[in-house]
Protein backbone atom coordinates (compact mmCIF):
# COMPACT_ATOMS: atom_id res chain seq x y z
CA UNK A 1 0.00 0.00 0.00
CA UNK A 2 1.11 3.55 -0.60
CA UNK A 3 2.18 5.91 2.15
CA UNK A 4 -0.99 7.98 1.73
CA UNK A 5 -4.53 6.88 1.00
CA UNK A 6 -5.21 6.71 -2.69
CA UNK A 7 -8.03 8.62 -4.32
CA UNK A 8 -9.29 5.28 -5.65
CA UNK A 9 -9.68 3.74 -2.19
CA UNK A 10 -13.02 3.48 -0.50
CA UNK A 11 -13.52 4.61 3.10
CA UNK A 12 -12.82 1.16 4.55
CA UNK A 13 -9.48 0.79 2.77
CA UNK A 14 -8.32 4.33 3.54
CA UNK A 15 -9.27 4.30 7.21
CA UNK A 16 -7.82 0.82 7.70
CA UNK A 17 -4.53 2.00 6.20
CA UNK A 18 -4.47 5.20 8.28
CA UNK A 19 -5.36 3.30 11.43
CA UNK A 20 -2.52 0.81 10.98
CA UNK A 21 0.00 3.48 10.12
CA UNK A 22 -0.93 6.30 12.52
CA UNK A 23 -3.12 5.12 15.42
CA UNK A 24 -0.33 5.05 18.00
CA UNK A 25 0.94 8.46 16.90
CA UNK A 26 -2.58 9.91 17.23
CA UNK A 27 -3.07 8.41 20.71
CA UNK A 28 0.30 9.80 21.78
CA UNK A 29 -0.71 13.24 20.51
CA UNK A 30 -4.03 13.14 22.35
CA UNK A 31 -2.41 11.78 25.52
CA UNK A 32 0.08 14.63 25.57
CA UNK A 33 -2.71 17.16 25.16
CA UNK A 34 -5.05 15.60 27.74
CA UNK A 35 -2.78 13.81 30.23
CA UNK A 36 -5.34 11.01 30.28
CA UNK A 37 -4.75 7.87 28.20
CA UNK A 38 -8.28 6.43 28.26
CA UNK A 39 -9.96 9.62 27.08
CA UNK A 40 -7.21 10.09 24.48
CA UNK A 41 -7.97 6.67 22.99
CA UNK A 42 -11.70 7.48 22.86
CA UNK A 43 -11.07 10.75 21.06
CA UNK A 44 -8.78 9.09 18.52
CA UNK A 45 -11.28 6.33 17.87
CA UNK A 46 -14.02 8.92 17.40
CA UNK A 47 -11.77 10.77 14.93
CA UNK A 48 -11.33 7.60 12.85
CA UNK A 49 -15.09 7.00 12.88
CA UNK A 50 -15.70 10.60 11.80
CA UNK A 51 -13.13 10.27 9.01
CA UNK A 52 -14.78 7.07 7.80
CA UNK A 53 -18.26 8.62 7.79
CA UNK A 54 -17.07 11.69 5.87
CA UNK A 55 -14.63 10.02 3.51
CA UNK A 56 -16.83 10.65 0.48
CA UNK A 57 -16.95 14.39 1.31
CA UNK A 58 -13.18 14.87 1.40
CA UNK A 59 -12.07 17.03 -1.50
CA UNK A 60 -8.44 15.95 -1.16
CA UNK A 61 -8.20 12.38 0.16
CA UNK A 62 -4.41 12.61 0.16
CA UNK A 63 -4.80 15.10 3.04
CA UNK A 64 -6.78 12.63 5.16
CA UNK A 65 -3.98 12.38 7.71
CA UNK A 66 -4.05 16.15 8.24
CA UNK A 67 -7.85 15.98 8.60
CA UNK A 68 -7.48 13.15 11.10
CA UNK A 69 -4.86 15.04 13.12
CA UNK A 70 -7.01 18.18 13.16
CA UNK A 71 -10.02 16.14 14.30
CA UNK A 72 -7.99 14.68 17.18
CA UNK A 73 -6.72 18.11 18.26
CA UNK A 74 -10.23 19.57 18.11
CA UNK A 75 -11.59 16.61 20.10
CA UNK A 76 -8.95 17.21 22.76
CA UNK A 77 -9.80 20.91 22.90
CA UNK A 78 -13.45 20.04 23.35
CA UNK A 79 -12.64 17.56 26.13
CA UNK A 80 -10.48 20.14 27.91
CA UNK A 81 -13.25 22.75 27.67
CA UNK A 82 -15.70 20.22 29.09
CA UNK A 83 -13.28 19.40 31.91
CA UNK A 84 -12.94 23.12 32.79
CA UNK A 85 -16.72 23.56 32.86
CA UNK A 86 -17.18 20.52 35.09
CA UNK A 87 -14.39 21.65 37.43
CA UNK A 88 -15.85 25.17 37.64
CA UNK A 89 -19.30 23.77 38.36
CA UNK A 90 -17.97 21.49 41.09
CA UNK A 91 -15.97 24.33 42.64
CA UNK A 92 -19.01 26.61 42.63
CA UNK A 93 -21.25 23.99 44.22
CA UNK A 94 -18.88 23.27 47.14
CA UNK A 95 -19.23 25.32 50.28
CA UNK A 96 -16.16 27.38 51.14
CA UNK A 97 -13.74 25.55 53.43
CA UNK A 98 -13.59 26.41 57.09
CA UNK A 99 -10.54 28.55 57.56
CA UNK A 100 -8.94 28.50 61.00
CA UNK A 101 -8.11 31.78 62.63
CA UNK A 102 -4.55 33.05 62.72
CA UNK A 103 -4.45 32.32 66.44
CA UNK A 104 -5.45 28.68 65.87
CA UNK A 105 -2.74 28.33 63.25
CA UNK A 106 -0.14 29.80 65.61
CA UNK A 107 -1.23 27.46 68.41
CA UNK A 108 -1.03 24.50 66.06
CA UNK A 109 2.53 25.45 65.11
CA UNK A 110 3.53 25.82 68.76
CA UNK A 111 1.97 22.45 69.61
CA UNK A 112 3.68 20.79 66.67
CA UNK A 113 7.01 22.32 67.63
CA UNK A 114 6.60 21.10 71.23
CA UNK A 115 5.80 17.57 70.06
CA UNK A 116 8.78 17.49 67.70
CA UNK A 117 11.05 18.83 70.46
CA UNK A 118 9.79 16.15 72.87
CA UNK A 119 10.36 13.42 70.27
CA UNK A 120 13.90 14.68 69.68
CA UNK A 121 14.68 14.23 73.39
CA UNK A 122 13.73 10.53 73.35
CA UNK A 123 16.46 7.88 73.26
CA UNK A 124 17.44 6.91 69.72
CA UNK A 125 15.56 3.58 69.48
CA UNK A 126 12.38 5.02 71.01
CA UNK A 127 12.54 8.02 68.69
CA UNK A 128 13.02 5.73 65.65
CA UNK A 129 10.07 3.54 66.67
CA UNK A 130 7.74 6.54 67.15
CA UNK A 131 8.76 8.29 63.95
CA UNK A 132 8.50 5.13 61.84
CA UNK A 133 5.12 4.29 63.32
CA UNK A 134 3.32 7.63 63.50
CA UNK A 135 5.08 9.77 60.91
CA UNK A 136 6.00 7.20 58.26
CA UNK A 137 2.98 4.98 59.09
CA UNK A 138 4.81 1.64 58.95
CA UNK A 139 3.52 -1.60 60.48
CA UNK A 140 5.30 -3.27 63.38
CA UNK A 141 6.87 -5.80 61.01
CA UNK A 142 8.13 -3.04 58.69
CA UNK A 143 9.52 -1.08 61.63
CA UNK A 144 11.28 -4.18 62.99
CA UNK A 145 12.85 -4.75 59.59
CA UNK A 146 13.91 -1.10 59.24
CA UNK A 147 15.41 -0.99 62.75
CA UNK A 148 16.93 -4.46 62.58
CA UNK A 149 15.17 -5.63 65.75
CA UNK A 150 12.35 -8.02 66.64
CA UNK A 151 8.68 -7.03 66.65
CA UNK A 152 8.69 -7.40 70.43
CA UNK A 153 11.52 -4.88 70.67
CA UNK A 154 9.54 -2.47 68.48
CA UNK A 155 6.54 -2.78 70.80
CA UNK A 156 8.77 -2.20 73.82
CA UNK A 157 10.51 0.88 72.34
CA UNK A 158 7.20 2.36 71.17
CA UNK A 159 5.52 1.73 74.54
CA UNK A 160 8.36 3.40 76.44
CA UNK A 161 8.33 6.34 74.03
CA UNK A 162 4.58 6.86 74.43
CA UNK A 163 4.95 6.68 78.22
CA UNK A 164 7.72 9.31 78.10
CA UNK A 165 5.72 11.59 75.77
CA UNK A 166 2.38 11.30 77.59
CA UNK A 167 3.11 13.86 80.36
CA UNK A 168 4.48 16.34 77.85
CA UNK A 169 1.52 15.94 75.50
CA UNK A 170 -1.04 16.17 78.33
CA UNK A 171 0.27 19.65 79.18
CA UNK A 172 -0.33 20.90 75.64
Amino acid sequence: MADRPSTEWDADQAVTHLFGAHYRQMVRLASLLLHERGLAEEIVQDAYVRLHSRWHKLREPDKALAYLRMTVVNGCRSALRHRRVVDAHLAASRPPPDVPSAEAGALDLLTQAAVVDAIRRLPTRQREAIVLRYYVDLSEAEIAEAMGVSRGAVKSHASRAVAALRPILERL
